[in-house]
């Protein structure tokens, strides 16, 4: 059983971080950014939700006009969407379990990232990427889609209270982006949706970087498998309305089917980390950390 569960945290491993360029997992540190004690930590640290809410998440970003453009002009998403969501992963985990500076860090490379991109949408209008409203747009959906995953596949039960105190914590690393405005609870970060509807849009070029979302692929037979069910359990929960906008993505297996599937692979991969390194929490002193 051992070597099962370790064989299965270093294929994730593989996925997660790029051995060619010495990159190793983030392990939980008592001196992070977040408590352990935090709503936070618990959303944040399950491999398969998050991988769910990141699909999701990436989806309703993209239909806004300038996330779209966005990724299309400064992006090379054809070539690289793995290393996209790879970026992201493990931006979220340095956030939240590394070391506070190394989170803050994270942060500041973001930020520097951004003030150098912006550009034109197809109808003239100029965007930047700095602009608060933009970044707000893409904090709220990342987060309220990281939440509803955990809720769908972890923690169905999850009381309203703890949903809200999730928002209000992870609006330390909105703010630090500079969005504005950042929802404390779960009824501001929906209010908030809303209001962004008006300016939703789905054309072609929405479709095609969809397109390549949805068919990811990571090289491995078994790991394709289940990342085909994360990619579908990622466009599921999208809101009926944002879904409805992807519709010529819709398809694949039975709803039922597919939620399923995706509830036993989470539930496999939580079986595989129980007995793992990265779920303890780490002193400041340590450094020579166990990398599975």
């Amino acid at each position: 059983m051992d070597f099962a569960r370790a064989a299965i945290r270093q294929r994730i491993s593989d996925v997660f971080n790029d051995a060619d360029k010495g990159e190793r997992p983030v392990l939980r540190r008592a001196d992070a950014l977040f408590a352990p004690d935090s709503v936070a930590w618990r959303v944040n640290g399950d491999v398969v939700t998050m991988m769910i809410g990141g699909v999701s998440g990436l989806l309703l970003q993209m239909l806004h006009p300038a996330v779209l453009a966005g990724v299309w002009d400064h992006s090379d998403f054809r070539a690289d969407m793995h290393g996209r969501l790879r970026r992201t992963a493990k931006f979220i985990a340095r956030t939240t379990y590394d070391h506070a500076d190394a989170g803050r860090a994270a942060l500041d490379r973001v930020n520097r990232i951004h003030a150098k991109l912006g550009g034109t949408l197809p109808d003239g209008t100029p965007y930047r990427v700095t602009d608060p409203a933009l970044l707000a747009w893409v904090h709220v959906t990342e987060t309220i889609s990281f939440l509803d995953a955990w809720i769908r596949y972890a923690e169905p039960t999850m009381p309203m209270a703890e949903q809200d105190a999730y928002f209000d914590e992870m609006a330390v690393i909105g703010q630090a982006l500079n969005a504005d405005p950042v929802p404390r609870t779960r009824a501001g970060a929906e209010a908030l949706i809303q209001s962004y509807r008006p300016r939703l849009r789905a054309d072609a070029r929405t479709h095609e970087v969809a397109a390549l979302v949805m068919a990811q692929t990571v090289g491995s037979p078994a790991i394709d498998i289940a990342a085909g069910v994360i990619m579908q359990a990622g466009l599921d929960l999208l809101p009926d309305w944002a879904r409805a906008m992807h519709a010529p993505h819709a398809g694949g297996l039975p709803r039922p089917v597919m939620r399923g599937a995706a509830r036993n692979t989470a539930n496999l991969i939580r079986w595989a980390f129980e007995s793992s390194p990265n779920r303890a929490v780490w002193s400041g002193d340590v450094t020579d950390f166990p990398t599975r």
